[in-house]
């Protein structure tokens, strides 16, 4: 942004001001766009070029004197800088149609997975550059423009939709709310990120407030997107790099044009992206960055290669999912150092018990953690954990705390299951990996996340309700089982925080919706011990939801992959309290049906390994099933196919070419289902 001229206010901002009585109307006007000008270029130069030419105290004087001559005279614009500080609280987020898909990336931590992406991508159009950049960890945003102002904001959703959060978007600095020398229609793709500083800060202040601390930057800045009150996220210390021109009525050919008409908008970008020649150097730009991540103020977590030519990423394509012509190469897991101070139980929704290391808060990439899942307590013993021990902690994905090793043990004994519930007081039942907590459904506990399981996506899919409501409606006494959901009134959820009548109304539909379920999903939200949405799909396969109830052990053992502790436990949950729940539930009209199920992979038997981008592994199972085909958990000789994603198991990887199964990748799977 080139420094306005003929603006007085712009390097000497004590200029003294007229009394508002001397001015005229026209005046007036003439003033506030000065202000106003003078502003939007101050703050480019502090939050995009992080390089201010006034003091604080300077630009506070001129802010204000800007929204003093607005409201004198009534001139207030919803793009002015004023407005950054946050309008009136809305009711609920409403969704938005992007203009271009906002589709994920294809990713890995291997190197050999990079340099077969790039033997593909030279093998279809022939010798390209890359443009490489960093892969910010944040939250993927759509910025549209028309005629230089911004129109919307859209976080990325489904790729197809998303939340429209373009009044918060308005609180964030960095994101300009006009751009004068715009083309007529611009649409952008950037990350809103939370640098390590403001989030230490903000967690502070949450901590101090009693609130609970958020877990990450990139939890911190999703979170703080979707808050339905602007004040608030202009509170928040919230930024963007934005990294990509999506669509454009202006002629650019390429990345490195793309990001130039960036740059000279005033549009804060990564200024390290540059174009390579080779997949070479792209390695070695991954590993600079890689060594050089601690001392960026805000987290990387990998870096992308674009194809940089818009013709050659035409004639590649995309896949339903993402482009062809991009690929993220991924960092490792963060690791750090800390000491145990104390080992505590958790009860999850089955009732089983899962000790939870308290650890001195350690700073890992940015993030501080203070707790880590030790899965169960012949893990602690094997590990050697005590309290007291000194250990290397892991951030598996970036985001899930682990204990990875012990470094120095501590002097407290074995660790030992407690006898009894640590949340309701019922007996511990169990010994060495597994113990249960036998209150069952009277466990709030069990109860809170068996709700948050019944409705999760696996589940009968309700959207808007996760753990944090889960939690809410079962302590406020609201809902004393599962069946209790669907009694809600919207009274009752509008009596809740953050609710208003329309978000309650909202909610009450996508709750009663969730009564017309298949009965695969609907046997997966029950939580049935032993019984995930595999097993689930092969019992809805075999039997009605009536003959299941009715099924012994012996019939149910009929079943592929259903041996006896897995029989044992379904035909117990129909003879116990899961019967009566679900008899609650047909009395609510919960009516599970029957899926129709097609041919096309018929005798098909499919195995995955690794994470397919942008697929969780119920929808590629989906996928396969609906056409008639199996997906198994191990390979053997009678596997057709071993689907290889993202980090992918070396034992599928080494058995595949011991039975010489036919590897694909995702790429490869897509077309497969496309054929059928």
């Amino acid at each position: 942004m080139e420094e306005p001229e003929d603006n007085p206010y712009v390097r000497d901002p004590e200029l003294q001001f007229d009394d508002h009585d001397e001015l005229s109307e026209s005046e007036a006007e003439r003033q506030v766009e000065l202000l106003r000008e003078a502003v939007r270029y101050h703050d480019y130069r502090y939050y995009v070029e992080n390089d201010p030419v006034i003091a604080d105290n300077a630009y506070d004087q001129l802010f204000d004197a800007l929204e003093e001559l607005e409201d004198a005279f009534d001139l207030v614009d919803s793009n002015s800088p004023t407005r950054r500080v946050g309008g009136q609280p809305l009711e609920e987020l409403e969704t938005r149609r992007h203009e271009v898909e906002m589709l994920s990336l294809q990713s890995s931590e291997e190197e050999p997975d990079v340099r077969n992406w790039d033997a593909r991508v030279r093998e279809e159009v022939g010798d390209i550059e890359y443009h490489v950049e960093h892969k910010f960890d944040g939250l993927s945003v759509e910025l549209v423009y028309r005629d230089g102002e911004l129109e919307a904001a859209v976080t990325r959703g489904d790729g197809v939709e998303g939340d429209d959060i373009t009044e918060n978007a308005k609180t964030i600095r960095s994101i300009p709310l006009e751009i004068p020398d715009a083309p007529d229609y611009l649409v952008l793709r950037g990350e809103i990120y939370m640098d390590r500083e403001g989030f230490q800060e903000l967690n502070e202040r949450r901590v101090q407030r009693g609130e609970e601390p958020f877990a990450n930057p990139r939890n911190a800045a999703a979170g703080s997107v979707r808050q339905l009150d602007p004040g608030v996220v202009a509170r928040r210390p919230l930024d963007v790099y934005v990294y990509d021109v999506m669509d454009t009525s202006a002629d650019i050919e390429s990345q490195r044009e793309a990001a130039e008409l960036m740059r000279e908008l005033g549009l804060r970008v990564n200024e390290d992206a540059h174009v390579v020649s080779t997949v070479d150097e792209f390695v070695e730009f991954r590993e600079d960055v890689l060594e050089s991540r601690e001392q960026y103020s805000f987290d990387v977590d990998g870096v992308i290669a674009k194809v940089d030519s818009y013709s050659a990423r035409e004639e590649l394509g995309s896949t339903a999912r993402h482009p062809r012509w991009a690929f993220a190469y991924k960092f490792p897991a963060k690791t750090g150092e800390t000491r145990v101070h104390g080992i505590t139980v958790q009860v999850g929704r089955t009732g089983k018990l899962t000790p939870v290391a308290l650890l001195e808060p350690v700073d890992v990439q940015g993030v501080t953690i203070s707790r880590a899942s030790l899965h169960n307590a012949k893990q602690v013993n094997e590990l050697g954990l005590k309290e007291g021990s000194r250990v290397k902690v892991e951030r598996a994905g970036d985001v899930i705390p682990q204990v990875k090793e012990v470094v120095e043990c501590g002097d407290d004994g074995v660790f030992r299951m407690p006898d009894s519930c640590p949340v309701c007081g019922s007996e511990v039942v169990g010994e060495e990996e597994h113990h249960y907590c036998t209150g069952g459904v009277a466990c709030p506990a069990q109860l809170k996340r068996g709700l948050e399981h019944y409705v999760s996506e696996d589940g009968v899919d309700v959207e808007g309700v996760g753990e944090e409501l889960a939690d809410t409606l079962v302590e406020e006494g609201l809902v004393d089982s599962i069946p209790a959901l669907y009694e809600l009134t919207v009274d009752e959820i509008a009596s809740l925080e953050g609710y208003g009548r329309r978000s309650a109304e909202k909610l009450r539909r996508e709750i009663q919706s969730s009564k017309d379920v298949d009965l695969t999903s609907f046997l997966t939200a029950l939580g049935i011990r032993h019984v995930g949405s595999e097993r689930a799909r092969r019992l809805a396969e075999e039997f009605t939801l009536d003959e299941l109830r009715d099924a012994d052990v012996n019939e149910l053992q009929r079943v592929e992959d259903i041996g006896e502790e897995v029989a044992e436990s379904v035909a117990g949950f129909f003879r116990g309290e899961g019967d009566d729940t679900v008899e609650a539930l047909l009395e609510k009209g919960v009516e599970p049906r029957k899926q129709e199920v097609g041919d096309s992979l018929e005798g098909v038997k499919v195995v995955f390994t690794g994470s397919l981008d942008g697929y969780t592994r119920r929808e590629v199972t989906e996928e396969v099933e609906s056409r008639g085909g199996r997906v198994t958990s191990s390979v053997s000789g009678e596997t057709d196919y071993v689907v290889v994603g993202s980090d992918p198991g070396g034992t599928k990887m080494e058995d595949a070419r011991e039975h010489e199964v036919d590897t694909l990748d995702e790429e490869e799977f897509e077309r497969l289902l496309e054929r059928s």
